[in-house]
């Protein structure tokens, strides 16, 4: 029996955990856990599909002769040809298909795989790289950057250290600058650790009173902070927060087709650029991210959930020079991020050329993808003033008067919310009602709402509306929460709002729809009406009930209610409670005694 629990690691943390682990068995084993354990749709995932890659690791070749071409469809054939490694089964394959059916996608599909593997059985061929600008190598056309320097990232430069965007808003440090500086840290702990380096993390303060929070990012995990103080910085804007960031990350020195030009000595570094760089995807530091990686000559990759730090084996022959030749890169950053398309993530990655290095490794944080880590007091650190002088001419705008918004409402710090969706359309005004009398129910708890319910065209009482604006819209363009309980009422569980809620605990969905996306990821699923199962929940945490009723599967009794209650994933009821708070729990948060 495997003495790895899945339940020690955080899913971004997961995949890298096993990463290296190659036997079958064990990896079952570690599914099982998951499944008894937290028993969360994204570490599952991530298990299955190590499991599936193993398992099509160790399949032996397909034989061609038993291939029945003419009854397979052109993506069967395409699937089955990734095992068939030899030119002459191929071009058997070829002939027989010309023969009978005669498909034109068919038999592209053998061909190229007969040029794909002719290629790895080949002298590896290099790949010639065209280093010069586009205006050079198409002079012909008509280019809008025609008259701007074409900036070229170093070769063979030195990068080290993590830094990280540390923002402030009305002159406070926000809560998502803190969650990357935590992450920050560990990432720099373990990658110090693997590499016996000593690398370390790099605060950016900039603004017009920023020195306040210099003790701040330190006891929060900074190593060195390097900050600029001048009374023109008191708003955010482009032109100079670019200029600034970029003149502290290469110490004044511009690059040109791989030569440093001009630069200035500095005592606490020695080397180029950072290595990483870290941004929070907020609406400044989005725009800023993207300004600052562009004019560092480097890639970013927006709105990260997930980081760690590993190698990776890349057989791309852009990236290695080479056709046909498979080359690992060390200390690369993978940048997990929500895909577009469905219930995914993707995993970007930021790596050099032959003759081109892409530094720093950047993302932007989505904000609450990170706990906020409890700041060290006793922690020292390095603090660098940036004195390098600022053009006037980068304070084009000047604000002479503004509004000041309200504070809004911060989701992320909360233990218990309760969502609404477009399943409140019947009455819009009473679905809110019956949330806040649930969310009521416990300490320290919320209210979000869809995306759906903020752009749609439902009408509510007055009493009610504070409830339904956008600072409360949780997903991909609200904000991230991650409580302990999240009672998703009439959601239907779209990957935009999938983003926002992911990583809470203990998710609860209450929908009509059995089909509904969202009980593909919630702990426990309860079919029925909102309007019915809301006070029955509520009713349930007054009489000290609430496991039971969120828990029992069915049975109900005549009167009781026509919702029928599930657990996700047919789990036995001892088992499937486990992940709901219990009664005292709930008291306890309530701050009653029951």
């Amino acid at each position: 029996m495997t003495d790895f629990d899945p339940g020690d690691y955080e899913i971004s943390e997961l995949g890298p955990a096993i990463k290296d682990i190659e036997d079958l068995g064990e990896l079952e084993e570690i599914l099982q856990a998951e499944h008894r354990g937290e028993n969360r749709a994204g570490a599952i995932a991530l298990i299955e599909s190590r499991i599936e890659k193993f398992s099509e690791d160790e399949e032996e070749p397909a034989d061609a002769e038993g291939l029945d071409l003419a009854s397979m469809s052109t993506a069967e054939v395409g699937n089955a040809l990734q095992s068939v490694d030899e030119v002459s089964d191929l071009e058997s394959l070829l002939e027989r298909e010309e023969a009978s059916e005669d498909r034109d996608p068919v038999k592209r599909l053998i061909r190229n795989r007969i040029d794909s593997v002719q290629g790895s059985d080949e002298e590896a061929a290099e790949v010639e790289i065209d280093e010069r600008p586009p205006e050079e190598r198409h002079p012909d056309l008509d280019h809008p950057t025609r008259d701007k320097r074409h900036v070229r990232s170093l070769s063979d430069g030195t990068y080290r250290d993590m830094w990280v965007y540390c923002e402030t808003q009305a002159g406070e440090l926000i809560d998502v600058s803190k969650e990357m500086l935590g992450k920050a840290r560990e990432l720099m702990d373990t990658y110090n650790d693997d590499y016996e380096e000593d690398e370390r993390v790099v605060a950016v303060l900039i603004g017009s009173d920023v020195s306040k929070h210099v003790d701040d990012v330190i006891a929060y995990g900074a190593d060195v902070v390097v900050a600029r103080e001048d009374d023109r910085l008191d708003r955010f804007q482009h032109k100079p927060f670019t200029e600034i960031f970029c003149d502290m990350a290469r110490a004044g020195a511009t690059h040109e087709n791989g030569e440093v030009h001009g630069g200035r000595d500095e005592e606490w570094r020695d080397y180029d650029k950072p290595r990483y760089v870290l941004f929070p995807a907020t609406n400044n530091g989005r725009d800023l991210s993207a300004l600052v990686q562009a004019e560092l000559d480097s890639g970013l990759a927006s709105d990260c959930s997930g980081l760690y730090i590993t190698k990776e084996v890349i057989s791309n022959p852009v990236k290695t020079g080479v056709a046909g030749e498979k080359k690992e890169f060390e200390r690369v950053l993978h940048m997990k991020r929500p895909d577009f398309s469905g219930f995914e993530y993707s995993t970007i990655l930021c790596i050099d050329n032959p003759a081109r290095e892409f530094h720093p490794q950047g993302a932007s944080v989505i904000p609450g993808s990170f706990d906020v880590p409890e700041p060290d007091p006793f922690r020292e650190g390095l603090v660098v003033d940036h004195d390098a002088p600022l053009d006037d001419d980068w304070f084009r705008i000047t604000v002479t008067e503004y509004d000041q918004l309200d504070e809004g409402i911060d989701l992320t710090g909360h233990e218990v919310i309760v969502a609404v969706g477009r399943g409140i359309g019947d009455d819009p005004t009473k679905g809110i009602e019956l949330a806040l009398e649930l969310a009521d129910q416990f300490e320290g708890s919320e209210i979000g709402v869809t995306r759906g319910i903020v752009t749609g065209s439902f009408q509510f009482d007055g009493h009610v509306e504070q409830y339904t604006h956008e600072e409360r819209q949780i997903g991909e363009t609200g904000q991230v929460v991650a409580p302990k309980l999240y009672i998703a009422a009439g959601i239907s569980g779209a990957v935009q709002h999938k983003v926002g809620m992911d990583e809470s605990d203990t998710i609860i969905a209450i929908n009509t729809d059995p089909d509904a996306r969202i009980r593909d990821f919630s702990d426990y699923f309860i079919e029925g009406d909102l309007f019915e199962v809301l006070p029955e929940l509520t009713a349930a945490l007054k009489e000290g009930q609430f496991e039971a009723a969120v828990a029992r599967d069915g049975g109900l009794t005549e009167g009781e209610s026509t919702s029928d209650v599930s657990p996700d994933g047919g789990l036995a009821t001892d088992e499937s409670t486990s992940g709901v708070p219990s009664d005292s729990e709930v008291a306890d948060e309530r701050g009653d005694t029951q």
